[in-house]
């Protein structure tokens, strides 16, 4: 028997009522993520591609159909296996930054990895490699209201990788960044799906960035469709 995929969304539908309009923001979508692959979602604004990871995070529950990691439904956990879920088996990117001011740049990268570090020291210092990674080993200390929204971006980044997650659901993870950081930001997640056997969900409507992804899907009113093996350009050809 084939064993499951790492993540899978199973008939997922998403409907939304605007006056006597009805939205279908993910209409019967199904898509399985191995261990190790980085699928892209395409399309342009509007196409559900951040209602599709809203729901793969928990934060929304869709109107019928499922999630599943390793096979075990994820979707409409509540309460502990929910917190559970988003702390240590899922990373996070979003679009808008949820950084916390006054905090610096290291702090919040490591919020999460305090909670098994059990020290703030500890866990600050298990993030400075990434940190450094992602070209910010020099705002280590300043604070998130000081920083770029491109730098905000990274250290999110870096606090959605801090623990080593299974699954990583990135929304539009360049949109703040110039291209060259893009480059960067999008070979390290790569290279960290790659290495780290995650379960990667990037959703863009840059097409150069889906010329990353093992995997390329189109978005068009919540329908998924097969972009093929050509599909994407060379990256910032």
């Amino acid at each position: 028997m084939d064993s499951a995929p790492l993540l899978e969304f199973r008939d997922v539908q998403k409907h939304y009522r605007t006056g006597t309009e009805v939205v279908r923001a993910v209409d019967g979508l199904s898509l399985a993520v191995e261990a190790g692959e980085m699928v892209a979602l395409y399309g342009p604004s509007g196409s559900g591609k951040s209602t599709i990871l809203r729901i793969g995070a928990g934060i929304e529950t869709p109107d019928s159909g499922a999630v599943y990691v390793e096979g075990e439904a994820v979707s409409g956990l509540s309460g502990k296996a929910a917190a559970h879920y988003r702390m240590h088996v899922l990373g996070w990117i979003n679009q808008e930054s949820d950084l916390l001011d006054g905090a610096t740049a290291l702090d919040n990268a490591a919020t999460k990895v305090v909670v098994t570090a059990g020290s703030w020291r500890r866990a600050r210092r298990s993030v400075v490699p990434l940190l450094e990674e992602l070209g910010l080993g020099h705002r280590l200390e300043h604070r998130a209201e000081t920083l770029s929204m491109g730098e905000r971006q990274r250290v999110m980044i870096a606090r959605a990788l801090s623990l080593n997650p299974r699954v990583l659901l990135a929304d539009e993870p360049t949109g703040s960044l110039d291209s060259r950081r893009s480059r960067e930001v999008l070979a390290l997640l790569q290279e960290a799906t790659h290495s780290r056997a995650m379960a990667t969900v990037l959703v863009t409507h840059d097409e150069h960035a889906v010329a990353y992804a093992d995997t390329v899907y189109t978005l068009q009113d919540g329908v998924l469709h097969d972009s093929g093996p050509d599909a994407a350009p060379a990256p910032w050809a």
